[in-house]
């Protein structure tokens, strides 16, 4: 019995421990679910989160990507119609070029185009042409062009052609080649060389630069004042007969501006003509320079010996009056 009753007590025992063991591998157990639900939780969180920043990120792109195809249309709707607005602007710029060749190539100073020089013609041949207060403006170039009679006869300096061909082959306005150093010496130097040397200077860069204006002026409207107030040639000086660059008393129909200058000199006749065979010389060796002149090399020495002659004769004090 005791034995039997001591089996019963240990078998009780027994149990109470198994059951022990399991009520805590039951508690483990439910702990680490917990966990792991938990876990899960998480994870499915991040992994919706992910989810919706990709459908973010995916749309985002889509729609980048329609607005750079829709902007590039646009530029490239601009772009073919800029072109074709430039090429429409292109053959229009080569037509006005052509025409304006055709015209160059058929004026220089000795014969010019009265078309492209409108302003070269006398009073007398623009009939009925009228102009505000009696002025009409040319840049650098004038009607009175100096001449003389001389033999038809013509003999080439070597050294002078030499020296023009030189040139040609680089044509420029700078004056160390030996061309142009010549003619400044021995013409360009002594026909606008005047009384008033400080004038005289900017006179010459004037031309050089070609933004001298000449301008005739309606006589009878001009009030006679003293000469020292005409020497200065304020813009509102009137002639009375002194001449700003000689200092002589003649008759000046014609005024000066150097550039953009709001200042103007009275100029005799002799003075203007001097100053516009050296403008006729400028003229011709910058059509030259520009490609214009479709003349050979010997026609070419020959005009411009023509112009040096009329820049001597002039100095001499020879030049045409309006009346011819």
């Amino acid at each position: 019995r005791l034995r039997s009753s001591s089996l019963e007590l240990r078998e009780k025992e027994i149990r109470e421990k198994g059951s022990e063991i399991l009520r805590e591998q039951l508690d483990a157990a439910k702990r680490e679910l917990k966990l792991k639900d938990k876990e899960c939780e998480r994870l499915s969180q991040v992994r919706n989160q992910l989810e919706q920043e990709l459908e973010e990120l995916t749309a985002s792109l889509f729609e980048e990507a329609h607005k750079m195809v829709r902007e590039a249309n646009v530029k490239q709707a601009g772009a073919e119609k800029q072109l074709k607005e430039a090429q429409g602007k292109i053959d229009v710029l080569q037509a006005e070029v052509t025409a304006l060749k055709t015209l160059v190539l058929t004026s220089t100073p000795s014969s010019p185009n009265w078309q492209l020089h409108p302003q070269l013609q006398t009073s007398g041949t623009r009939g009925s042409n009228k102009h505000v207060g009696g002025h009409v403006r040319n840049k650098s170039v004038s009607g009175c062009a100096c001449s003389a009679v001389f033999p038809a006869a013509l003999h080439m300096d070597s050294i002078l052609y030499t020296e023009f061909l030189l040139w040609r082959e680089c044509p420029s306005l700078d004056r160390s080649s030996a061309f142009l150093s010549r003619v400044y010496r021995e013409d360009i130097g002594p026909c606008l060389s005047f009384t008033r040397s400080e004038l005289s200077q900017l006179v010459q860069g004037a031309v050089e630069s070609n933004s001298l204006t000449i301008e005739p002026v309606a006589i009878p409207a001009l009030p006679m004042i003293k000469a020292s107030s005409i020497e200065c040639g304020g813009p509102r000086a009137a002639v009375e007969t002194k001449c700003a660059l000689s200092g002589l008393s003649r008759a000046c129909q014609h005024r000066i501006k150097l550039g953009d200058k709001g200042t103007y000199y009275y100029i005799s006749p002799s003075s203007r003509a001097r100053i516009t065979t050296v403008c006729n010389f400028f003229t011709y060796i910058r059509y030259i320079q520009q490609g214009l002149v479709r003349h050979d090399a010997e026609q070419m020495f020959w005009e411009v010996m023509r112009l040096r002659r009329e820049m001597a004769v002039a100095k001499l004090g020879f030049y045409l009056t309006d009346q011819g």
